[in-house]
């Protein structure tokens, strides 16, 4: 679960030791050397932890250096502060002799009015602090270095540490978050020193340069683990790019590329082609069905909207140029949604979610009415001569996923899918011609199809249906051998002694 992003309370930062296991895991790429920058280098006890402070407010720090404008970083010369970085042992690890060029271990020197730029040194070099630090013998000022005040920082053993802590401190003097922060990898190294050493403007830089460039995959995961340590308005908007707003999201996506794969696009058929794998792998069965029955729904009802303006008899009065001309645009719409039809019924099948689908086709008695009445005349030859294969198709798609059970359809929708559609079989073999031979094989699978959903009938209502199946015989008797199957089938059923007497 990401952060809420509702929440009008500032996330507090968090503790210091629950940074040290952060900054163990953050992988570093810092390749600067340390010890050439640093030459005196002195060892020291490891003094008492230092624990960072949540407080934001102002902290009074006693520092005789604080007009100073020409401190540089690690400037003994100037400083008041020596700042020892080392790598803290765990319990188990063996003890050794100090290898002289290990870098496990360094000393800086620093000044006090820079390093309260940092919330955490500020606490630490408050007047309060270092008069407790003080009465509990744990810093002694140096008579001989200027009472320069020692501190002790651990570091997590990991390649790098003491590195990235140090170019963190380096910031603390130069400011230059820009030239410094370069890469995605860059701010995610830095981010957990900052947030461990509460330098707000170090993690503001850092953040920023997060939310405005790309991510890899691993960076995404480094950048979700550091959400929980920013406050609500630092992760807001990193957040935002990788949790939706709301549970919709992914049906609004999908609504979209569906529209914009039937409705805008000049190269349809490739677009087309990129969003049906879009739906088959990246999609819940459940989001595809959604979008796919509303898109369905829509094409459907605009179709049947323009066949039935075009069937109505209103249209034959009135401006004759003005009549045809809406009568080719009710045929125009009708054919593009047909086409938009066909699309999604296949892409429905893919994913096994075309059982609305089916029960809306079988229930288009008016549409079936109007595309028998359409087809009766010539006037559509000329402007949409494709409509009946389209129209057909979809039924020859839908019906055939009903036969081979991709689509478990009840009784009463596999009889009237039959019974509405069969007709407007019949009118296309018989008025649409002259026959082209891709029309033909598809008149040729439709008949096959709807016999066998026929054959899955009771007896008296494959009887009804099969009556109306004689225009699929042919010249030559024997070219037909669907239908003489499908007549030798019911005739065998239906000499059949009755048996549902023997049930009761």
């Amino acid at each position: 679960m990401y952060p809420s992003l509702n929440n009008p309370k500032k996330r507090p930062r968090v503790a210091h030791h629950h940074l040290h296991h952060l900054l163990s895991a953050t992988a570093s790429r810092l390749t600067s050397s340390v010890g050439d920058s640093f030459p005196d280098k002195t060892l020291y006890e490891p003094s008492q932890k230092l624990r960072r402070s949540s407080s934001s407010s102002a902290i009074n720090i006693s520092s005789a250096n604080d007009t100073e404008t020409n401190s540089s970083f690690n400037d003994p010369s100037t400083a008041d502060v020596v700042l020892r970085l080392f790598v803290g042992l765990s319990p188990f690890d063996s003890s050794t002799e100090s290898d002289p060029n290990d870098h496990s271990d360094v000393q800086i020197y620093l000044h006090s009015h820079v390093l309260t730029r940092s919330k955490y040194f500020a606490a630490h070099l408050s007047d309060r602090w270092q008069h407790q630090r003080n009465n509990n013998g744990n810093v002694s000022p140096d008579s001989g270095s200027n009472h320069l005040i020692h501190l002790n920082l651990p570091v997590p053993d990991h390649p790098n540490s003491i590195s990235i802590h140090l170019t963190v401190i380096e910031l603390l003097y130069s400011g230059d978050y820009a030239t410094v922060i370069d890469s995605a990898s860059t701010a995610l190294e830095i981010l957990p020193v900052a947030l461990e050493l509460l330098f707000e403007d170090c993690v503001k830089s850092c953040v920023r340069f997060l939310e405005a460039v790309p991510w890899t995959d691993e960076v995404e995961k480094r950048v979700l683990s550091l959400v929980p340590f920013l406050r609500e308005e630092e992760s807001k908007e990193l957040l935002a790019r990788v949790s939706p707003a709301k549970d919709d999201s992914c049906e609004e996506m999908l609504d979209g590329l569906i529209f914009a794969a039937i409705h805008n696009h000049s190269n349809m058929a490739f677009v087309k082609a990129f969003v049906a794998k879009l739906l088959r792998e990246f999609s819940s069965r459940e989001s595809a069905r959604c979008v796919l029955e509303r898109a369905f729904e829509t094409s459907l009802r605009t179709m049947k909207e323009s066949l039935e303006e075009y069937s109505s008899p209103d249209f034959t009065r009135g401006d004759h140029n003005e009549t045809e001309a809406i009568q080719r645009l009710n045929l125009h719409n009708a054919m593009t949604n047909g086409k938009h039809l066909l699309w999604l019924v296949e892409r429905m099948i893919e994913l096994r979610v075309a059982d609305s689908a089916v029960t809306e086709w079988s229930e288009q008695a008016a549409l079936t009415a109007d595309l028998q009445r359409a087809f009766q005349d010539d006037a559509w030859r000329n402007i949409v001569p494709g409509l009946p294969a389209v129209v057909l198709r979809c039924t020859c798609k839908l019906a055939d996923a009903v036969s081979t059970g991709t689509i478990l359809a009840a009784r009463q929708v596999r009889k009237k899918l039959v019974k509405d559609w069969l007709p407007v079989l019949n009118v296309c073999k018989n008025k649409v011609s002259p026959m082209l031979p891709s029309h033909k094989s598809l008149y040729l699978e439709l008949e096959q199809t709807f016999l066998r959903i026929i054959s899955t009938l009771p007896i008296s209502d494959a009887q009804e249906l099969l009556q109306q199946c004689l225009s699929f015989s042919t010249r030559n008797v024997e070219d037909c051998p669907h239908l003489i199957t499908a007549f030798n089938t019911w005739f065998r059923r239906a000499a059949q002694p009755p048996q549902l007497e023997k049930l009761q």
